[in-house]
C-alpha cells in the first residue's frame, strides 16, 4: 500500500498544478507515445508488432529515414536500440533531434528501430495469458534477452532485407545482448556492430543505494519477500502519478532530477532537466519483479549467471544445484563497450571484471568525463559528443562511409 505520507504529497503537488494551471497556460500534459513524438520533430514513424514464440506482443517503432536527408530511396543499414530496465523507446528520443541517439542515426542515413521488452507501457499484452495473471509476469532479462530481442532481430531482417542489423542497448539493453549472444550463438551472425552503453552484468562493488537496501531481502532464494514479490509487476506504470511528477516537474527541476537520481545515483551534473522531464511522461515503464530480483542476485553472488530459483527448482530447471553462468567467451560479434568512472549501478571495477571475460570484445571505451553517470548516457547535456558520435562513427566505419 501507499503510505499517507505519499498521497499527502501527491495531493498538494495536484492541487499546486491547478493553482498553476488557473494563473498561467501550464496545465498537465498527456502521455506522447513514441511514433507520436518522433512526427513532432518532422520525422516520418512506424510502429510495428512483433509477435513472440511464448505469445507476447511487442511494439516496435521504427524512424524508416530522415526527412532532412530525403533518402527514402537509398541503402539504409538497420539500427537496433534497446531501453533498460523501467524503460521504453523513449529514452532514446528525450533529448530531441540534436541529441537523441535515435535521430542521429537517423540523420546519418540509418534505418531506426526502436525495441519494447515485453512488460512495458508499449508490449503489455499476450494473446495467450492475461496481463492481470501472475503468469505474464513469469519472466525476467533472460527470456527478454533470448527471446524478445531475437525476434525483433529476425523482423528486422526479414522486412529490411539486410542480413544483419547494428544494436544498441542502455544498461539491462546491454545485459539482453549478452544473455542473447551467449546463449543463442547463432545470432552473433546477425549483429553487424553491437554497443553497450552502461554496460550491467556483474555487480560486486555497485554503490547505489538500492543494493545494500534490497539486496539482503531478495538477493538470496527462498525468503519471504521472494515468494511475495516473485511473478509480479515491479514499479508499475501509473498514470495519476506520471502525470502528477510531471506537473512537479514543470514546477522545480529539482523534483525531476530527484526521481530519477534516487535510482541510479551520481548526481546531475551533466543531466538536461527539459530530458527528465520527457522521461517522466512515461517513466517508470513497468516491468517484472524478477528482472530486478536477478540483478540483486547478481550482486549477491558475484556471478553473471541464470536466475537462482533455490537448489530444488535449479536443478529441475537446469540440472545442476547453481544456476548456469553465462559464457561469455561464445560471443563474437562485433561489440564495443561503453562506460563511465561515476555509475553507481555498473561502475568501472565491475565493467573491469566483464572486460576480462568478454574474450572477442572489439573496444573498452570509458567516457572521459568523471562526473558522467549511469543516467547520463541517455540524458546528458554533452552525450552527443561523449557517447553518440562515437557509436555513430564506429558503424559508419563498419559501413564503409
Amino acid at each position: 500500500m501507499v503510505s499517507p505520507l505519499v498521497f499527502a504529497f501527491l495531493f498538494c503537488l495536484a492541487a499546486v498544478g491547478l493553482v498553476a494551471a488557473e494563473k498561467s497556460d501550464f496545465c498537465l500534459s498527456e502521455i506522447v507515445r513514441s511514433d507520436e513524438r518522433i512526427r513532432s520533430h518532422g520525422y516520418p514513424a512506424e510502429s510495428h508488432e512483433v509477435i513472440t514464440e511464448d505469445g507476447y506482443e511487442l511494439t516496435l517503432f521504427r524512424i524508416p529515414y530522415s526527412h532532412k536527408l530525403k533518402n527514402q530511396n537509398e541503402k539504409r543499414p538497420p539500427v537496433l536500440l534497446q531501453h533498460g530496465l523501467f524503460s521504453n523507446s523513449d529514452c532514446f528520443l528525450c533529448s530531441g533531434p540534436d541529441n537523441s541517439l535515435a535521430y542521429l542515426l537517423a540523420d546519418a542515413g540509418y534505418d531506426v528501430w526502436l525495441g519494447n521488452a515485453r512488460g512495458n507501457i508499449y508490449s503489455r499484452a499476450n494473446g495467450q495469458i492475461s496481463l492481470n495473471s501472475h503468469k505474464f509476469w513469469h519472466f525476467d532479462w533472460h527470456e527478454i534477452g533470448t527471446i524478445d530481442i531475437a525476434a525483433m532481430i529476425d523482423y528486422i531482417i526479414e522486412e529490411t532485407d539486410f542480413p544483419k542489423v547494428h544494436y544498441a542497448g542502455h544498461s539491462q539493453g546491454t545485459t539482453v545482448y549478452i544473455v542473447l549472444l551467449s546463449e543463442r550463438p547463432e545470432y552473433n551472425d546477425k549483429i553487424a556492430t553491437g554497443h553497450m552503453l552502461a554496460p550491467c552484468a556483474f555487480f560486486e562493488h555497485g554503490t547505489s543505494f538500492v543494493f545494500n537496501a534490497l539486496g539482503p531481502l531478495v538477493g538470496s532464494p527462498g525468503g519471504i519477500w521472494n515468494q511475495l514479490l516473485v511473478d509480479t509487476e515491479l514499479i508499475p506504470h501509473n498514470n495519476l502519478v506520471n502525470r502528477l511528477v510531471d506537473n512537479g516537474c514543470h514546477l522545480s527541476d529539482s523534483i525531476c532530477k530527484n526521481a530519477f537520481i534516487m535510482f541510479a545515483n551520481g548526481g546531475y551534473e551533466n543531466a538536461n532537466a527539459s530530458s527528465m522531464q520527457v522521461l517522466i511522461e512515461t517513466h517508470p515503464a513497468g516491468s517484472s519483479s524478477n528482472q530486478g530480483i536477478h540483478y540483486l542476485q547478481l550482486w549477491q553472488s558475484h556471478e553473471f549467471r541464470q536466475y537462482d530459483w533455490g537448489t530444488k527448482k535449479n536443478i529441475e530447471t537446469y540440472g545442476q544445484a547453481l544456476p548456469p553462468a553465462y559464457d561469455l567467451s561464445k560471443i563474437t560479434a562485433q561489440t564495443h563497450s561503453y562506460s563511465s568512472h561515476n555509475d553507481a549501478l555498473c561502475g568501472p571495477k565491475d565493467v573491469d571484471t566483464l572486460v576480462s571475460r568478454f574474450t572477442h570484445l572489439t573496444e573498452d571505451y570509458r567516457v572521459p568525463v568523471q562526473s558522467f553517470n549511469h543516467l547520463d548516457f541517455i540524458i546528458a547535456k554533452n552525450m552527443k559528443e561523449q557517447v553518440n558520435d562515437p557509436i555513430i562513427e564506429r558503424i559508419n566505419k563498419y559501413e564503409g562511409r
